[in-house]
């Protein structure tokens, strides 16, 4: 008797806690993705890099490094994704214009549109994809970038762990003078010299095993743009940056999914 009472006391106790099993919140994904950062064909960049992501649900810890960029210059840089997009890096027959270069709107059937800002402070969103007084700067050449905290949409980060989202790095020196100027204009904003904009690294960042993450979340970089010797140059434009950012992040809610950023 005693037995079957245990056994009559069990059986609802073992339902509901299923039931509870069942309507729990599934856990949220986490992982990593790298990937190496390499020269955008035919625009004239001999650096490398290499990029980390971690996934802690919808939130995001970014790593960057870079090396062989315009010293003394900001260098803005982003995560890339598009669901129409190829989710890959640029290549030479990505020149539709047959300028002998590649523009940031050239690449974006390739990596996709800028989902995430690299920025050292303030908002991430598409709206400050050209925010050129937050962006890192290049000291020697150099970038070494992060930033936690980085809160973007659940299908972003599912995305990104699915090794479909790509990290680029902006900004290059076709004349080697040293500086953003020169003859061709940018396709995001014609008041500014190509090379300001143009991709300079990019690659597509792949799951990963690294799983120890930068303890603190830091948001830093390797140097302020403060005082550079292009800094004027790019602010002078405001204005149409905006416009130009608004463009690099055209087709984010128009795409089969629709991701979005928050600071």
């Amino acid at each position: 008797m005693k037995a079957r009472t245990r056994a009559a006391l069990a059986a609802p106790a073992l339902t509901l806690a299923a039931m509870f099993a069942v309507a729990g919140p599934a856990a949220a994904d986490t992982g990593t993705a790298q990937g190496d950062l390499t020269p955008v064909p035919l625009n004239g960049v001999d650096g490398s890099g290499t990029a980390m992501v971690w996934v802690d649900g919808t939130t995001l810890t970014v790593q960057v490094e870079a090396t062989g960029l315009l010293a003394g210059s900001p260098h803005a840089a982003h995560i890339h994704y598009g669901a129409d997009a190829r989710n890959q890096c640029p290549t030479a027959a990505d020149d539709a214009d047959g300028s002998g270069t590649i523009t940031t709107s050239e690449g974006v059937p390739s990596y996709g549109t800028v989902q995430v800002s690299l920025t050292t402070s303030g908002d991430t969103s598409p709206d400050s994809a050209l925010a050129v007084d937050r962006f890192d700067t290049a000291e020697g050449g150099k970038i070494t970038y992060e930033r936690g905290e980085i809160e973007v949409s659940q299908d972003l980060a599912d995305d990104i762990l699915a090794g479909d989202a790509a990290v680029v790095v902006h900004g290059v020196d076709y004349d080697g003078s040293g500086a953003y100027d020169g003859d061709a204009k940018s396709d995001l904003d014609p008041s500014l010299p190509a090379e300001a904009t143009d991709p300079a690294l990019c690659g597509i960042v792949t799951a990963s095993q690294m799983t120890d993450m930068p303890t603190g979340g830091v948001q830093t970089g390797s140097g302020g743009t403060q005082g550079t010797e292009n800094l004027g140059l790019l602010v002078a434009g405001g204005a149409a940056l905006a416009v130009g950012g608004g463009l690099l992040g055209a087709g984010v809610v128009s795409r089969r999914r629709t991701h979005r950023t928050d600071a």
